[in-house]
């Protein structure tokens, strides 16, 4: 590896790695500096530069470990207004791959929000639109989003509303957690079928990517075909600290 051209500059990065290493609990000032690689004078000074600015922090132990500074800059950069150009890469090379019409969306409230929208050589007409809402709960985008959290009863009956009943939210959801691939066929229009995965970060959604689709595109091989696009083409080309689940079995 080349020299860092600031050296300062490389020690600080390289405390913040080892920092983030040693998680919550953090480390000494002794067992950082053997896993930096520099002396203990050098790193307490590198130490301090960082609690300034609140990249590190000082446990009543005297451990070191990240700061609220350092934890914010993740949510920062995968921040809603954001996501569109850090996935619309991704969203275009799942369409490529599929050749079918690709969402990305977050939820607000009882609704999903579409941020984006990649459209395939064959065109699809839905009612989708970046700007966009639609029910959480008759969505695949939702339903992907939803299946990671916790919901109570009255969670499940808040989300289904109008739109659906509680007893078909919740099978849908356990299906999703299952396969890892949240679906709806027909439900929002005739004739068309989804599936989505959920983006997570640290086990929480941050957003969900669908592919849409006419229903004999959705279905049996052609089905397994797409979802294996989701889980094969998204994970390597999203920002990190952002992933998909697995299929459980």
């Amino acid at each position: 590896m080349d020299a860092s051209p600031l050296g300062s500059v490389d020690k600080a990065l390289l405390a913040l790695d080892t920092l983030a290493g040693f998680g919550a609990a953090g480390a000494p000032l002794a067992t950082l500096a053997q896993a930096v690689g520099v002396s203990k004078p050098t790193l307490h000074r590198t130490l301090a530069a960082l609690r300034h600015r609140g990249y590190a922090e000082q446990a009543p132990d005297g451990a070191y470990r990240l700061g609220p500074a350092a934890l914010a800059l993740g949510g920062t950069y995968l921040a809603e207004e954001n996501l569109p150009a850090l996935l619309h890469p991704a969203l275009t090379a799942l369409s490529e791959e599929v050749d079918e019409l690709v969402h990305l969306g977050v939820l607000a409230g009882r609704e999903v929000v579409y941020l984006d929208k990649v459209e395939p050589q064959r065109a699809v007409r839905v009612w989708s639109a970046v700007g966009r809402r639609r029910a959480a709960a008759t969505t695949a985008l939702g339903r992907a989003l939803l299946s990671v959290q916790e919901l109570d009863d009255a969670a499940l009956a808040r989300f289904a509303g109008d739109d659906t009943t509680p007893r078909r939210l919740r099978a849908a959801l356990a299906d999703a957690r299952t396969s890892g691939v949240a679906g709806e066929t027909e439900e929002n229009e005739p004739g068309i079928a989804c599936v989505a995965v959920p983006l997570l970060r640290a086990g929480r959604a941050v957003a969900a990517v669908s592919i849409t689709a006419p229903v004999e595109r959705l279905r049996g091989a052609a089905r397994a075909e797409r979802v294996g696009a989701l889980r094969k083409v998204l994970p390597s080309l999203l920002p990190a600290g952002l992933g998909v689940p697995g299929a459980a079995g």
